[in-house]
């Protein structure tokens, strides 16, 4: 079992930046996958940024050069680093990881962008 606790989420403003956290209840050296998704009001979840055990990052055209996925091993903590924040980035924001073949899935944190 892999507990997924997300944090971060706040209301920004457009141009404006949030990092959000994702903390792992397990050694992220033991999960090969760990991908940040979001789901706004009235949309399907999509993926937004990915990153692999030895360290191969992805990103959706949506949010490539805005945002960053980077994970710390030592605190067992994966961020999502958002820049240049737009309206459309409004979404709850989750956290989701691949180990042994499982798929978990965080709670969730509310980003919102608006002047």
């Amino acid at each position: 079992q892999v507990q997924l606790v997300e944090s971060g989420g706040d209301l920004a403003q457009p141009g404006g930046s949030l990092r959000l956290s994702c903390a792992a209840s397990v050694s992220i050296f033991s999960i090969s996958y760990v991908a940040w998704g979001r789901q706004a009001p009235r949309k399907n979840r999509e993926l937004v940024a990915s990153i692999l055990s030895g360290g191969h990052t992805n990103y959706a055209d949506s949010v490539k050069d805005r945002f960053t996925i980077s994970r710390d091993n030592t605190l067992n903590v994966v961020y999502l680093q958002m820049n240049n924040l737009k309206p459309e980035d409004t979404a709850v924001y989750y956290c989701t990881a691949l180990k042994d073949g499982d798929v978990y899935w965080g709670q969730g944190t509310q980003v919102t962008v608006s002047s």
